[in-house]
Parts: C-alpha cells; sequence; structure tokens
C-alpha cells in the first residue's frame, strides 16, 4: 500500500517514518517543497503514484485536500480536526465519488472508550458527567476534537448542553450540562478522562496516549480499510465492528 501523506514534515507526519508495516510512503504535501522527497507545496504538481491519501495536516488545507482526492480518485483518510461545517460538507460531497473516513481521532483505545461512554450515559442515568482533556502546550484548537467527539457519544444518549466556563455561572450545577475542562501544559500527549459522579460514588474512565504513534497506526488501519471499499462516508466505527 502506497500512501500519500498531506502534512508530512509536521509532527504527525514524521510520525509515520517511524512505523513498521506493509506500507510504503510515497510522498506527501508540506509548506516547504523538497522534490527528491516527493515532498510537493502545490497539489497540482503531485506526480507520483499512491494508492490511499492520509490528511494530518492544517484545517485551512483541507478543502484542497478533499478537491486533491477526488481529482486522483483515491480514498480519504481524514484525520484533521477543527473542521468547519462548510468543510464538513465538502467532504460529504466527496464520499459521494470515493471512499471517505473521518475520524476526531484515531486511537484504537479511544474510540473503544468513545463506544462505552455511551453505555455508561445510557446506564448511569442521573449521574453527573463532566470530560477533561489535556494536551501539549503547542496545541492550538480547545477543546480538543476528541473531547467533543466523546461529548458527542454522551449526547446520543442524553439530552445535555456543554459548559465549557463556570467562572461567570453562580448558580447550583444543573443536572443536564456536561462540564467540558481543558489543559495545555508541556508534552503531554493527549489524555481524556470521563468522570460520572452520582449520589457517593464516582466511576472513571480514562485513556493515555503514550505516543502519536498510536493515532498513525489508527490511520494505516483506516486506510487499509478503505482499499476497496465502495464511495461512501465511513467512521471508526465500521472498521470495529
Amino acid at each position: 500500500m502506497k500512501i500519500f501523506i498531506v502534512g508530512i514534515t509536521g509532527a504527525m507526519g514524521r510520525t509515520f517514518f517511524n512505523l513498521d508495516g506493509d506500507f510504503e510512503i510515497a510522498g506527501g504535501f508540506a509548506e516547504k517543497e523538497d522534490r527528491e522527497k516527493n515532498i510537493y507545496n502545490n497539489f497540482e504538481d503531485v506526480d507520483v503514484d499512491f494508492d490511499v491519501i492520509i490528511d494530518f495536516s492544517n484545517k485551512s488545507i483541507v478543502d484542497k485536500t478533499i478537491k486533491f482526492s477526488v481529482e486522483k480518485k483515491k480514498p480519504l483518510v481524514e484525520a484533521t480536526t477543527g473542521l468547519s461545517e462548510k468543510t464538513m460538507n465538502n467532504l460529504k460531497k466527496a464520499s459521494e465519488e470515493i471512499p471517505v473516513i473521518y475520524s476526531r481521532n484515531y486511537s484504537l483505545g479511544i474510540n473503544v472508550m468513545e463506544k462505552i461512554v455511551s453505555e455508561l450515559t445510557k446506564m448511569l442515568d442521573g449521574f453527573d458527567i463532566e470530560i477533561i482533556e489535556a494536551h501539549h502546550n503547542k496545541k492550538k484548537d480547545a477543546p480538543s476534537g476528541t473531547a467533543l467527539m466523546l461529548l458527542d457519544a454522551v449526547k446520543k444518549e442524553r439530552d445535555v448542553s456543554e459548559i465549557y466556563d463556570r467562572t461567570k455561572i453562580h448558580e447550583m450545577r444543573n443536572k443536564n450540562e456536561v462540564g467540558i475542562s481543558s489543559i495545555r501544559a508541556g508534552t503531554i500527549n493527549g489524555d481524556h478522562t470521563v468522570i460520572f459522579a452520582g449520589d457517593s460514588e464516582i466511576l472513571e474512565i480514562k485513556h493515555s496516549a503514550g505516543s502519536k504513534n498510536i493515532f498513525a497506526n489508527g490511520a494505516i488501519k483506516a486506510a487499509k480499510f478503505l482499499l476497496g471499499k465502495e464511495k461512501g462516508l465511513y467512521i471508526f466505527k465500521d472498521i470495529l465492528e
């Protein structure tokens, strides 16, 4: 399997070079071009052969990546977070022509955690729910896409509203709200905790990322899943099942 990586010189893009497996990095897209390494800064100039595209770039580039994928008729693994509604609509439109998979987190553990959070929300009716996420000090967006992914898992089972800042709320906690807290410090790869707090008992489920390799490995799994698939918009849950 030959992979074209958008964001190949970024923190996540470089991670793929640390992995072993039955795949080859054919080239990639980055701000700084290096033709000797098949790295391009203009999609129109790409002239390497590849089977699938993996995008761990910046949200400002994703629309161009989607257009490139459709033009090349290649499957797309979209892993960039913080996408606008317009970009998500473009992604859905592209899936009418090519196979696309989108997830806000490609860790196997996080995707299993999402399923568990959904089940716990349903089973622990009446428990207060809080989501806490922590990342390195260079991460720009907050809350993380994964925290929002876990929030969506809660919302599937319970009618709740999210609270991001309590500093101006001087009243008791509403039973139908979910608090989301973000921490940015040091080199934390990514920690996510969901707290279920009831009367005299607390249940926590937590996932900690030991390295960025877990996201790259998940993206490789997703790329293999897409090969040979019919056009359509897939999610990581489709891989688990």
